[in-house]
């Protein structure tokens, strides 16, 4: 096994092997891109897309971007040395839930992130709610009220790659924004997507992928992505056609390029 702080080697760059979903009686295919380098901070998306991702697209396809691709092209990133935890993060850090496979949001960094994005007023009531909501066993309540897209800050993981170890990753502004100049000025159909072992959250979808966030979601929803070592920051989705009669909707089968 690879250590987790370096990239998967296992596999050479490039478009990967699909993989097959049903979704509403129709079979979808989805080719993670391999990249074989770290996406510098501040690096141009559609320079990247032009060169990873173009080769490789067919009329009818769309991709699927990395949330924490567009804001590493934005520059929307903070080391660790630059985050002065306060008491408040380390309160909220004794009611947050620990995952066994990553250290996730147990971090007073992240945390403290968490609440200089939303503001430290919001965090009281969303304890409280929080607290609630585990009471009657609905997890997640603290974040939507925490709001300003606070649970998709990333990064301060001990278990990623390198520089995501020491660098957090904030939300893009715009990602509906940036998925409709990526159809607009490279003709490729876009979504955003932030995705991870735990959810599948859609944040934008331009309007020539043809299909409503709900589905969006439901084709990707296990998470073609991956996580950071797989340097697989882009996904083609391709329509097939109909699934024979019967067909559950499902990840069916994994299939040659």
């Amino acid at each position: 096994m690879l250590p987790s702080n370096l990239p998967d080697t296992s596999t050479p760059p490039g478009i990967q092997p699909a993989r097959q979903i049903v979704v509403d009686g129709i079979i979808y295919e989805r080719y993670p891109i391999k990249v074989p380098r770290l996406i510098k901070f501040g690096e141009g998306l559609h320079p990247i897309l032009m060169e990873f991702v173009k080769p490789h697209f067919k009329p009818g396809d769309w991709v699927a971007l990395s949330e924490k691709l567009i804001s590493v092209s934005q520059n929307l990133v903070r080391h660790i040395s630059t985050v002065h935890v306060t008491w408040l993060a380390r309160l909220v850090q004794k009611g947050v839930t620990k995952h066994k496979t990553m250290t996730a949001w147990n971090n007073p960094e992240k945390l403290q992130l968490a609440i200089e994005l939303a503001g430290w007023w919001r965090v009281f009531p969303a304890m409280a709610i929080g607290a609630f909501g585990k009471l009657i066993g609905k997890r997640g309540w603290f974040w939507i009220v925490m709001g300003s897209r606070v649970s998709e800050i990333d990064g301060f993981i001990p278990e990623d790659m390198y520089p995501y170890t020491e660098w957090a990753v904030l939300p893009p502004k715009d990602p509906q924004h940036d998925c409709d100049g990526v159809e607009r000025e490279l003709g490729m159909p876009a979504v955003t997507a932030d995705a991870n072992f735990i959810d599948v959250k859609i944040l934008g979808v331009s309007k020539g992928v043809g299909l409503d966030w709900a589905t969006v979601r439901r084709v990707l929803l296990d998470n073609p992505l991956g996580q950071g070592n797989k340097m697989t920051p882009f996904v083609l989705v391709r329509k097939i056609g109909l699934a024979p009669a019967g067909t559950p909707d499902t990840v069916v089968k994994q299939t040659k390029i």
